[in-house]
């Protein structure tokens, strides 16, 4: 019997989404009625709300629970603009009196200038002016984002400590409904994967990305 025709009696995993309606947590995953405890916010970022739902999760589902993926995905509008205004910094004017929307983009812009650091050390200053440096920054920012999230859930709740459950994450591309494992040793991994777990790491994983087929497919 599949899980759609007899639901668990507590979910097993907690995913965290983005809040785009692109992006259906259910029927990505093919499960049903309380099998998922899903949180969906834009850009899958880290705030007070989500980390209080996901200690929640922690706390009161720790007989069933195994899971806590963090799920971004490609053409994310929020990691959008954070790179647009990256990229133009007068676009953050019109931020400066709307604090809610000023916080989600302030959160991003962290992984986006990391990801821009990685582009230009690969590929040279002279790819800012590449026709797609910015759908290569996106591409970078989302999947160093999520990776992120995952490591600082692990952190922030000490997940690691507990033998069955972990936290991973995947990206999902929207135009082959595929989750992309972003950062692996094969840089064209699907599925999810366990975040780096220390600096080195992360900068072995910035490095994997940039090595991937759909970043350098962009700027070759």
């Amino acid at each position: 019997m599949s899980r759609q025709e007899a639901p668990t009696q507590h979910p097993f995993a907690v995913i965290l989404g983005c809040a785009d309606a692109r992006v259906p947590i259910e029927l990505i995953f093919n499960e049903g009625p309380n099998d998922l405890f899903v949180l969906r916010v834009a850009g899958n970022g880290l705030g007070n709300d989500v980390l209080g739902s996901l200690k929640y999760a922690v706390d009161h589902l720790s007989d069933t629970l195994r899971l806590i993926v963090v799920l971004g995905h490609s053409r994310c509008g929020a990691l959008t603009t954070a790179v647009d205004i990256f990229l133009d910094p007068a676009g953050y004017l019109p931020l400066a009196t709307k604090h809610s929307l000023r916080s989600i983009v302030d959160r991003l812009l962290v992984v986006v200038q990391a990801s821009s650091r990685g582009l230009l050390k690969a590929f040279g200053v002279d790819v800012g002016r590449h026709p797609n440096y910015r759908q290569a920054l996106i591409e970078a920012a989302t999947a160093t984002n999520a990776a992120l999230a995952a490591y600082s859930i692990e952190q922030e709740l000490g997940t690691t400590d507990r033998k069955r459950l972990r936290a991973v994450y995947g990206v999902y591309q929207l135009e082959t409904r595929t989750i992309w494992a972003a950062g692996q040793a094969d840089s064209e991994a699907l599925g999810l994967a366990a975040p780096p777990q220390d600096a080195t790491k992360f900068g072995e994983f910035g490095d994997a990305i940039i090595r991937s087929g759909r970043i350098r497919s962009l700027l070759a």
